[in-house]
């Protein structure tokens, strides 16, 4: 048997294992007549993309045997998980991982009845799958995938299947624009194959469609160098991509060697179910929409269909392929790789067997000096910027800092000391900080800075992401995909912890006053906490120690997507470092200094989270020690937001006896919060004392104004939290009626002031602590 007919053999006992879990509940060789029973009561599934990534799965297998290629292979394609299910069984993989899925006809039965089967798996690429690192749940983020699994991977190739439906989407389109990132001499390759069946669900696909020299020079014009596979005669289209395949990867060889040449990519053409049904019903279903899915539905109550189905299963010559016992036969076996070479069981698709912990600088080295709470200021990103300069300059292969061209802007400059923007495309003399050896990712696209991370992450390497506050909303899909991700990867054994996921969430609500409303958003919080508790965390450090002890935590923690939201501009330092590191290992605690309940029982509790929330409760409390000195006022800081749950409702919950000792379950407490008010309402609903609880945040009104005024609109400010405290502390309201009504003429000096000035009255702008 030639090479070419057992990389066919292969194909055909791969598309036949594909067409056996869309269908089938027993019988999985057919050596029995095919009966109703057989087949599944649902039948859910998708026949259209697969044969084509079974196609591509078999030749690049050759090539990882016959060079001794390191490979993984990234499946866009969303619904193409009978393929890689499929692939990963026929390589051993599946059998390994999954041992009551053996490989024999036993096992191959429990395969064909656990797919899309209640208790059983996904129909798409999932974390169940062994070799994936894609979730297909949802399109147009394999491209970035690919890219961040190759970054600082120089041995590895990786082979990324484009569905023509995908192409469609905006995250996919960036990143054809990856290659500009890649170092040829340090990163690894990644072989984008765009794979081109003609149509999505029911619509034709626009690249299918345009004139082919057209899409080349789409191709050109991104910077590769694409070749094109296309027919429908097996034969001449196995000949054709093994001459291709042979081409491109000579061409890689090139492209690693320095000599300038463009990376390769791959038109692959084929038609939609090609070698399923032509036609059904009298309909034609290869080549057509009718593919997409399930080309015959109705097996178990029309004969005919179920007919077709066993005519379709025993076209693929079952007999030639599988023993009497129902594994593979030896020219089957021999076109997949051994060991860790199987795509299915390369380490970096299970990313948490390669993963090495950070080398990471001493946090404490970048304290702000603090000599008294609140008396002075400092940036908190600025300070991080210094501490991530040292993480990057120890972890030379291992990090990465992306952002959307906010890195500078973001106060983290301090990295370019150290490392250039990651950049391998043209330059002029103007450009500051470019460098192809850059570790510091800058694009203008949320979504691709966050698949490229993604990538890097699930194949064993560690990352932040920075973004202004209000933009990280564009990536809030891409989000619940990766928590989603991390949620099944725990209950799977053999997934090992990845490095967590950490976003970097400046240039906040309460301080993009300048750029107006469009940049006033802090609902991203509400997205998180929406996901499973063991997966999430969610940090507003108050100051830039705080930030710091934060910032080291969440480097250090695995299986998380971490949250940290933190501004840029100066605020005030609180705490030392000592203090800061206690402070944040509690998530939250009274800051005894302001307050006046001198640990007695407090008439009113003042709490805050975040920076800008922060610095006003505290004065509030100033102005409540000045102007009312003999109430027993209470200020807690929270930093960890999930401490206000339950313990039942997540690992970071605190005790209903901690809690109401704190929060008291009798007092008005009064909550200044950096997102929207009804989130901490979510979070505490179950407290004892949440009926006397009052939350003040963002409620949708912003505007291009001042900071405090910015504050003000949204009744977060100091002078209405006292209000507050009037308004909710019996007896206070009737002889406290002259200090509220201060307060009334406070807010509309400040307002009347930055109407008059441009900016906030001096005695706000540079307020401290009055000692």
């Amino acid at each position: 048997m030639s090479e070419l007919e057992r990389i066919d053999a292969y194909w055909r006992a791969a598309n036949y294992l594909s067409v056996g879990q869309i269908y089938l509940l027993d019988n999985p060789l057919l050596r029995e007549p095919l009966r109703p029973e057989d087949v599944k009561p649902r039948l859910l599934g998708h026949w259209g993309t697969t044969p084509g990534l079974n196609f591509c799965l078999a030749h690049l297998n050759r090539i990882i045997t016959e060079r001794d290629q390191d490979m993984i292979f990234v499946c866009g394609p969303g619904h193409g998980g009978p393929a890689v299910v499929a692939n990963a069984w026929l390589e051993g993989t599946y059998s390994q991982v999954y041992p009551e899925v053996s490989q024999d006809a036993e096992g191959m039965r429990r395969l064909f009845r656990q797919f899309s089967f209640p208790g059983g798996i996904p129909s798409h690429a999932a974390p169940e799958t062994p070799g994936s690192i894609n979730e297909g749940g949802e399109l147009g983020y394999s491209l970035a995938h690919a890219f961040g699994a190759a970054f600082d991977n120089p041995d590895l190739v990786v082979a990324c299947v484009i569905g023509d439906g995908e192409a469609e989407t905006g995250p996919l389109a960036t990143s054809w624009h990856s290659n500009k990132f890649l170092n040829a001499a340090r990163d690894g390759a990644v072989l984008p194959i765009l794979h081109l069946n003609g149509y999505k669900i029911a619509n034709p696909t626009v690249l299918a469609r345009i004139p082919e020299p057209e899409l080349l020079r789409l191709m050109e014009g991104y910077g590769y160098r694409p070749h094109v596979v296309a027919g429908e005669d097996p034969a001449e289209v196995h000949a054709l991509m093994a001459a291709t395949l042979d081409t491109v990867f000579d061409q890689i060889a090139e492209v690693k060697a320095g000599t300038g040449a463009r990376w390769p990519m791959i038109v692959l053409r084929t038609p939609k179910g090609w070698t399923g049904p032509r036609e059904v019903d009298g309909l034609p279903v290869e080549g057509t929409w009718r593919a997409h899915q399930v080309p015959l539905s109705a097996v178990r109550d029309n004969p005919e269909h179920l007919a077709a189905l066993r005519e379709w299963m025993l076209s693929y010559r079952p007999g030639e392929l599988f023993d009497a016992d129902g594994r593979p036969l030896a020219p089957v076996r021999r076109v997949a790789p051994r060991g860790n070479r199987r795509m299915s069981a390369n380490p970096h698709a299970n990313g948490g067997e390669l993963l090495r912990p950070l080398r990471l600088p001493d946090f404490r080295d970048h304290a702000a000096e603090v000599k008294a709470p609140a008396a002075a200021t400092s940036e908190p990103t600025r300070l991080l910027g210094a501490f991530l300069r040292e993480v990057i300059a120890a972890n030379p292969a291992t990090f990465r800092l992306m952002g959307p061209d906010e890195i500078a802007s973001n106060r983290l400059s301090a990295v370019f000391e150290v490392t250039g923007r990651a950049w391998d495309a043209g330059r002029l003399p103007t450009d500051e900080a470019l460098s192809p050896d850059g570790r510091a990712m800058e694009v203008l696209s949320e979504h691709l800075c966050q698949g490229w991370l993604e990538g890097y992450l699930l194949t064993g390497r560690h990352g932040l992401f920075t973004s202004y506050e209000a933009f990280i909303h564009i990536v809030d899909s891409m989000f619940n995909q990766h928590a989603k991700w991390l949620e099944a990867s725990r209950k799977i054994p053999w997934r090992r912890p990845v490095a967590s996921l950490n976003y970097l969430l400046s240039s906040h609500v309460w301080r993009q006053d300048h750029n107006g409303f469009s940049h006033q958003d802090p609902g991203f919080l509400d997205v998180v906490v929406n996901k499973k508790s063991t997966v999430v965390r969610v940090y507003l450090p108050p100051d830039a120690n705080c930030l710091l002890s934060v910032a080291d935590h969440c480097l250090r923690s695995r299986d998380y997507v971490n949250v940290v939201i933190a501004g840029k501009q100066p605020v005030l330092d609180l705490m030392t470092m000592p203090e800061a590191v206690a402070h944040c290992a509690r998530g939250l605690g009274v800051l005894p200094w302001a307050g006046t309940d001198d640990g007695a029982e407090p008439d009113v509790v003042l709490v805050c989270a975040g920076d800008v929330p922060t610095l006003e409760t505290l004065a509030a409390a100033a102005l409540l020690r000045r102007h009312l000195p003999e109430l027993k006022v209470r200020v807690i800081n929270v930093v960890d937001l999930m401490r206000l749950q339950p313990p039942g409702e997540h690992p970071h919950g605190m005790p209903d006896a901690e809690y109401d000792a704190l929060f008291t379950t009798t007092r008005p407490v009064i909550f200044n919060f950096h997102g929207y008010p009804w989130l901490i309402h979510r979070l505490t609903y179950r407290r004892t004392g949440h009926p006397h609880l009052h939350v003040r945040g963002y409620k949708e009104e912003g505007t291009t104004t001042t900071p405090f005024d910015m504050a003000m609109l949204n009744d977060i400010d100091r002078y209405h939290l006292v209000m507050d405290v009037i308004d909710r502390v019996p007896g206070l309201g009737e002889r406290c009626a002259l200090l509220r009504q201060q307060m009334v003429d406070a807010r509309l000096a400040a307002r009347t002031h930055t109407r008059e000035h441009g900016e906030d009255p001096p005695q706000i702008r540079d307020w401290t602590w009055p000692y």
